[in-house]
This record gives C-alpha cells, structure tokens and sequence, in this order.
C-alpha cells in the first residue's frame, strides 16, 4: 500500500491556524500540525458518521473503548482496565485538570526545560509554583542533544512540590527517554512523594530504534503515582477534532482528576470519538509509511543544516517531526532574534524558542511534518537569509 506524502496540499483558505497566522507570503513550518491527509479511515468514519445528521451529546462507545485497551496491550504491553480510561477534549486540557487536581494553590509543580509551553500556563492556571530544572545540553559539534540533570532537579524540588510534569517524546529536543532515565525519574519522584504526569503524546512517532516506553509501566507502584496523557491528534494528524485519553490506574487519582474537570471542562464532541477509533484501528499502514517519511525528512534536514547553516546547530529527533535549531553562534543582525530573522528575512514561520522556557533561548523549533519540497524551500530560504544578512 503507497501514500501520497510528497504532493502539496493548499490549506490557505481552510481556516487552518498555522497557514492563516501569518501572511500569505510566509512559509509555516511552526505550529505541531502536520500538512498531510489524515488517513483515509478516519475520513471515511468522519462522513459515515456526518450522514447521520444528528450532532447531540455523545459517550464514549465500547467499541472506543476495546480498541484504546487493545492498543495500549499491543503497542505498549501495557494491560490496563476500561476503568483506567479517562476521556478529555484534548491534552493541554489534560495538563490544566491534573495541575489543578493535584496539591493546592501554591503548590510547586517540577519539570525539565526547554519544554512544551503550555506546561508553563498549566502551572500559573492552577496557581501552583514553577520548580524548573533545565536540562543538561551536550554539544557534539554541530549538533545538540540533552540530558536530565538530577543535581538540578534536587535543588529545584522543595517539600511543597506535589506534581513532577514528564515529556516522553521531549517536546522540543525529539529525545526518546530511555527505560533507564525512566527508572531514574521514577525514583526522584518516589524519594519526593510527587504525582507524575506524562504528556505521551507523541509517542507512536519514532524516528529511530529507540522504543518508547510509558513510565507507568516500570511497576504497579509508578504505575500508581502516574497520569499519563495520551491523543491520536499528532500521530493522525487530527489535532482540530478535540480527543484525547488519560490513563490512570489509581483510583483515587482518577477521582480527583475527574473532580477537577467537573464543571469546567466538556466531553469530547462526537467526529472526535470517531476518528479516534478509526485511526486507532484502521490506521497503521498510514503510520508505518509516515514515520518512514518523516525520518528521511528528519535525515534531509540535519544534512542541510550541516552543509549550507555552518553556523547553526540542531538535533537529531528520536521522536516528533519537530527539529530545535541552535542559532546562538549565527552573527544575527544586532536586537534580532532568530525567530524573527526567521520571519522577516525569510518568510519562514518557526516557533520562538524562548517561549519553551530557561534554555531555549537562542533557538528555534521548525516543523518538518510537511511535503519534502516544502521542507527544502523552508531550508533554502533560510540558509540565503543567513548568507544575506549574517556576515
């Protein structure tokens, strides 16, 4: 079975956020959302189920429900119970419900930088306090790549941190935390009695041998101290349909997490029900030739980089279709940083990196979920601007 990757798909028109931000002249490799077809199961259930016409309050269907347990038992060796399945219109309201449902205002929440920027308004949205560690970066050239700094995470942890909030895949770095690095977390957060909670959202997009591993699986007792978020909406390419999952074992975890949601938060709508299930299912052909796709796209970049960007330095993604790109030693023009050089030199829309927190300052973080021919036209931009304007 063939998938079409490489032909470009118009999105300017469709109300599409990334494609419409900025103007019609700016290149959008920023925002997590890939510019592929989802697969076309999951556009044939959204018509079936469209064909009905009646759009009223949903549950969840059994059949949602088998498939997510099959999934987790296939792809995860991970035997959970429907119980254990909590549903959530989407995974940044996954972070906001658990950071409120756990301690109370004041409360430190601990987490590794540079990191998914919504970490940092689901802390200040609960009224906890930020207790940030920032990874240890290693430079090997011209390329980055990270390690957890347990040293910094001590001294960033108090006796008022309740919650440690966990990335697996890293959102930026694309790092794929091993089962050792795992096992270290899990023993931090047992030392220091804290709740982790692991966005997991991107973890059926491997780039490379490294396998992704749920921290909740290293034993019954992490197991017990986890909340793990999980979606279809950045492997299928569904982000705009509102579904995503947690998975909590405990059952007084659960309880508060659901006490936290009640009256704030809505159920997933419908077409998002279905889609997941359809992705879920039917969707793995799609999969399998998409991180195919996606790892030659990661491979074009760090070799571009490497031969045309000699003074940027990026990583080399285990996981996510996102590249973060090191523009500290590039001789930008004096007050302009690169996420603005980026945009206004090259008409490339990247993602700031300092809006990732301590550490991602200096770098930016490009989307390379796209058509190859997009791809290299954002690179190509880029490097002439730096050839242009950084001497």
């Amino acid at each position: 079975m063939t998938f079409d990757f490489d032909t470009p798909i118009d999105r300017r028109g469709t109300d599409s956020a990334k494609w419409q931000y900025y103007g019609d002249d700016v290149l959008p490799l920023w925002v997590a959302d890939m510019d592929f077809r989802s697969p076309q199961p999951v556009i044939d259930a959204l018509v079936e189920r469209a064909r009905h016409g009646i759009f009223g309050y949903g549950m969840p269907p059994e059949s949602l429900y088998q498939t997510l347990l099959e999934r987790l038992a296939t792809r995860h060796h991970w035997n959970v119970s429907k119980d254990a399945l909590v549903f959530l219109p989407g995974l940044v309201t996954g972070l906001n419900v658990v950071a409120r449902a756990i301690g109370e205002p004041g409360d430190g929440v601990v987490m590794t930088t540079p990191i998914y920027p919504p970490f940092f308004s689901a802390v200040q949205n609960a009224g906890r306090t930020l207790d940030a560690a920032r990874l240890r970066e290693v430079r090997e050239g011209r390329l980055v790549r990270y390690e957890l700094d347990f040293d910094a995470l001590e001294a960033a942890v108090t006796p008022k941190t309740r919650l440690f909030l966990l990335c697996n895949p890293h959102n930026p770095t694309g790092h794929v935390y091993t089962r050792a690095e795992l096992e270290q977390i899990a023993t931090f957060c047992e030392r220091h009695d804290l709740i982790i909670c692991s966005d997991e959202i991107h973890c059926d997009l491997l780039l490379g041998d490294a396998p992704h591993i749920s921290i909740a699986t290293l034993g019954p007792e992490v197991a017990r101290r986890c909340v793990t978020l999980l979606a279809p909406s950045k492997t299928f390419n569904v982000p705009g349909l509102g579904f995503s999952f947690a998975v909590v074992e405990n059952e007084d975890l659960r309880s508060k997490l659901q006490k936290a949601a009640d009256g704030i938060v809505p159920h997933p709508n419908l077409l998002g029900y279905a889609a997941a299930e359809a992705a879920y299912r039917d969707g793995g052909p799609w999969l399998e030739a998409l991180t195919h796709y996606l790892r030659d796209n990661r491979d074009l970049l760090v070799e571009f980089v490497r031969e045309h960007m000699p003074d940027v330095a990026t990583t080399i993604p285990e996981g996510t279709y996102l590249a973060w790109l090191d523009f500290r030693d590039v001789p930008l023009p004096e007050g302009v940083d690169p996420f603005r050089f980026c945009l206004e030199h090259a008409k490339v829309a990247l993602n700031d990196g300092a809006i990732f927190g301590a550490g991602g300052e200096g770098f930016t973080r490009l989307n390379f979920g796209c058509p190859r021919s997009t791809l290299l036209l954002a690179l190509e931009e880029i490097a002439q601007a730096l050839e242009t304007y950084c001497v």
